[in-house]
This record gives structure tokens, C-alpha cells and sequence, in this order.
């Protein structure tokens, strides 16, 4: 835990007591913070006072006491409109900040130097995160790795020299982190997201924009318009800007051609790292999440050397395009993260022959969007609720049956895959929900392991979910 001595002897309320809400509380009390704490759950508000977080109503506090206010980022503090605590807060004239913004201060207070990175974007940010940690962590640094890709930031350890912090961010949390100043920070790419809580396209630019604004070093990608205004715009301010691209060469920073990154500089340009053969690195989103790595590492001082160790041992997230076991030539990949079509299409366009496991719950649009992709398919195998649509859509564009279930289309495909002499891959990548027939998506990518795991003469790149 990081405890938050910048409130040390003042008082903070908190709204939102989920798993980072609870962990951000107990931060701030161990810090010496004398913290109120409320949830609209129930729940929530008894769970926090039986580990010892003073919980009250926050109608009844007196604002005008309060240091600050520390909101979840699940709660809206613009769109569709503020939450009524932020409305009290504003009203005070309270600042209103998040967990972020907290482990910011704590950074700048106790080791400013301590390298930082944080990573946001539309699309990419969690593999990019990952990719990042585990490049540290292979060359030997003491790496920590949190926020919005699982592991609250304040759970983490402490901040001191030479403790390196790897924190993917939101455009929620980056609403709530005023200051936020990374040693590097990335900002891959933007496409319309979230608008319900943001309400335009431009306000949550603006938002994102904050993040690499606010970086020693801003890493941007160049590959669409609003991105490429942000690069230009912070340059102008002043900020060092490095670009990347996963289809275009860049003056100042890493480019794609084809699986090679090449680094610019100057004028001069080398190649830096070459993805071929990496299987959890394939694909051109893959390209730019990599771009974005390697050159975030280099702006904290890794060499070339440990940056391209870090990539061939890079493992891949789970659930996200990852190569979990190979037969032959055949390649069985859990993609369960991709949720609808426009999350399917990256592993779509990553293989060239493709046995592809899909459906589930659908959702709206199906895969008309994907039918570019359909000549990579050698069959699908479809599943769920979604299947007789989808199955419409293929028509005769694509051979298909209706499996049912996803333990028969893991044997079906399987064996249609076997007799393959050229490199084919057998994939989970759904384009659906899995609520029809999983809890979540990553019950529906452990039961796909689980499956190829049960199939014959298959070698596991990873190990199978344990059982209780």
C-alpha cells in the first residue's frame, strides 16, 4: 500500500467504495487523513466499515471542513450530468480528485525521481501496459504495475529511487488527476468512446490530451486526426514529443515497416526491434502498441539490448489475441476479450487462415462490419445465442456450423484444422458477450484453455486455470 501522507491531519471525504474506492480509503487513513466515506450500495458502505472506514451519509458532512474530495472514476463528474457529491463538493469549493491524482502527489512528495510511466488511449492500452512492465521487469528493474489494468495504483508499493511505475489510465482518471506528470507518457490513439460520460468527441480528446501534456516525455500516435492535433499542439507548449505510427514513417520517434520498428532521429533512422516470430505481437495494432513500448522504455533509459529481450519474452494478456497452445502448424489462440466486431477484427487480420470460433451474446451491428476479414476464414464454428445470425451473415461467403456450445466448436475446429500443412490458427475470438453461456469473458477464455488443454498431442504455451 501507498499510504497518503499529503492529508496527513485533514479531513477528506470519499464517494465510491468499490475495490479501488475501499483500497484509496485505506490509503489515505493510513496516511493520517481523517476520511469520511460513502456508496449508493449498501454493500459497499457495510464492507467499509468493517474494516474500520468511517462511513456517513455525505448530504450530512460539513463540506466546508473537507481538504478535498476523492471521487471514484466509475462515478460521472460531467456527463450525462454531475453526481450529486459533486455537485456538494463544487458548491464548497472543494477540490474533487481521484486515486491517481493521489499516488501523483505521494510520487512528487517522497520520489520525484522514480521513473513513471502511464499509458491511455482508446484502443491498446492494457497490452501496451503489460508490454511495458514486463520489459522492466526482464531487465532487472524494480517495476510496479497498476491502475485501470486490474490492480488499484495505491495498492502498490511505495515510491523510492529506482522503483520504476508502469499505470495504465483512463479518460475517467485522467479527469480526476489535475497534476499528473509522467516521466513518460503515452497517449496510442482515439477513437469515439465513452461519450456518454464525456459528451463529445472533443471534451474527451481534451481529457486524454492532459495525460501527455503533462509528460517529461509525450509519446503520441499519429495514425488519426485528433491524436495528430494533440502532438502538434503540446510540441508547440513546449513538451518533447516522440511520435509513433504503425503505417507511416515519423520524423522524431518509431514507425512500422511491416514487422520492423524503426527508430528516427534526426534525420537518421535504424531499426530498433524486429516483431517477427512473436506470436503475442502480431498484427498492426500490435505494431503501434509495441512502437509505444519501446519507445517509453528508451525515454527511461533502457538500452535497445534489454528492449528487445523484453519483446521476444513477451507473453501476451491473457484473453487479448494470446497464443495459449500449438499442434503442428496450427496455433490455438484465446481472443475471448473481443466483444464485439470491431474488437474481433485485430486478431482477424493478424492470421491468414483461420478456423474461427464465434458468437455468444450479440451485440448490435453483428459482424456485417467484419465481412472484409471473411476470406481468412476457412470455417467458423458458432456459438451461442448469437449463432443463427451470424450465420446469416456468412451465407455463402463462409463455410460454417452451428456448434452450440464452445467445448464442441474447440473439437470440431480442431479437427478440421489438424490435417493443415501451412500455419493456421484456431481461434476464440467471439465479437459477442459471453453472458448467454459464461459469467464473463474470462470464464468464456479459461474454458477455451481448458478445452485445447483436453485435446491430444496439443503443446501448452500457458497453464490452465485452477481449480478450487
Amino acid at each position: 500500500m501507498i499510504p497518503v501522507t499529503t492529508f496527513n491531519g485533514k479531513d477528506v471525504a470519499l464517494f465510491g467504495l468499490g475495490g479501488s474506492g475501499l483500497a484509496t480509503a485505506q490509503a489515505l487513513v493510513a496516511g493520517g487523513a481523517r476520511v469520511t466515506a460513502w456508496d449508493d450500495n449498501p454493500d459497499s458502505v457495510t464492507k467499509a466499515g468493517e474494516a474500520g472506514i468511517t462511513v456517513a451519509d455525505l448530504h450530512q458532512i460539513d463540506w466546508g471542513k473537507q481538504a478535498a474530495f476523492v471521487l471514484s472514476p466509475g462515478v460521472p463528474l460531467t456527463h450525462p450530468k454531475p453526481h450529486w457529491t459533486v455537485d456538494l463538493a463544487r458548491a464548497a469549493g472543494v477540490e474533487i480528485i481521484g486515486d491517481v491524482e493521489l499516488f501523483v502527489r505521494e510520487r512528487r512528495t517522497h520520489a520525484p525521481d522514480c521513473p513513471f510511466i502511464a499509458i491511455t488511449g482508446t484502443n491498446g492500452k492494457s497490452t501496451t501496459t503489460a508490454l511495458i512492465a514486463h520489459i522492466l521487469t526482464e531487465s532487472g528493474r524494480d517495476t510496479q504495475l497498476g491502475g485501470n489494468i486490474g490492480t488499484a495504483v495505491l495498492t502498490l508499493d511505495e515510491p523510492k529511487a529506482g522503483r520504476f511505475y508502469v499505470v495504465e489510465c483512463s479518460s475517467y482518471q485522467i479527469d480526476l488527476a489535475p497534476t499528473l506528470n509522467p516521466t513518460a507518457g503515452i497517449l496510442l490513439n482515439l477513437t469515439p468512446d465513452h461519450l456518454d460520460r464525456h459528451g463529445t468527441m472533443q471534451h474527451y480528446a481534451d481529457v486524454k490530451e492532459r495525460l501527455v501534456a503533462g509528460s517529461d516525455t509525450a509519446i503520441v500516435g499519429v495514425d488519426d486526426s485528433f491524436c495528430t492535433l494533440i502532438a502538434d499542439r503540446i510540441e508547440r507548449a513546449g513538451v518533447t514529443v516522440k511520435r509513433i505510427s504503425k503505417r507511416s514513417p515519423v520524423a522524431d520517434g518509431i514507425y512500422a515497416e511491416g514487422s520492423r520498428l524503426i527508430r528516427a532521429t534526426g534525420g537518421a533512422t535504424e531499426e530498433i526491434a524486429d516483431l517477427d516470430g512473436i506470436e503475442t505481437l502480431k498484427g498492426a495494432h500490435n505494431a503501434q502498441n509495441a512502437a509505444a513500448a519501446v519507445s517509453a522504455c528508451l525515454a527511461v533509459g533502457l538500452s535497445a539490448e534489454e528492449i528487445r529481450a523484453g519483446l521476444k519474452s513477451f507473453p501476451g494478456l491473457k484473453h487479448r489475441m494470446q497464443p495459449v497452445g500449438r499442434r503442428g502448424q496450427v496455433v490455438f489462440v484465446n481472443d475471448s476479450k473481443a466483444t464485439n466486431a470491431e474488437a474481433a477484427a485485430p486478431a482477424l487480420s493478424s492470421y491468414e487462415r483461420i478456423y474461427w470460433i464465434a458468437g455468444g451474446l450479440p451485440k448490435q451491428g453483428g459482424i456485417v462490419s467484419l465481412a472484409p476479414l471473411f476470406p481468412r476464414i476457412v470455417k467458423a464454428y458458432l456459438i451461442g445465442e448469437a449463432a443463427p445470425a451470424f450465420a446469416a451473415t456468412l451465407g455463402e461467403s463462409v463455410r460454417y456450423e452451428i456448434s452450440g456450445t464452445l467445448d464442441q466448436a474447440v473439437a470440431h475446429a480442431a479437427a478440421d484444422a489438424d490435417g493443415d500443412a501451412i500455419a493456421s490458427a484456431v481461434m476464440l475470438s467471439p465479437a459477442c458477450a459471453s453472458f448467454d453461456q459464461f459469467r464473463n469473458f474470462e470464464v468464456r477464455g479459461d474454458a477455451f484453455v481448458e478445452f485445447v488443454a483436453g485435446l491430444q498431442n496439443v503443446t501448452m504455451l500457458v497453464e490452465t486455470a485452477k481449480k478450487d
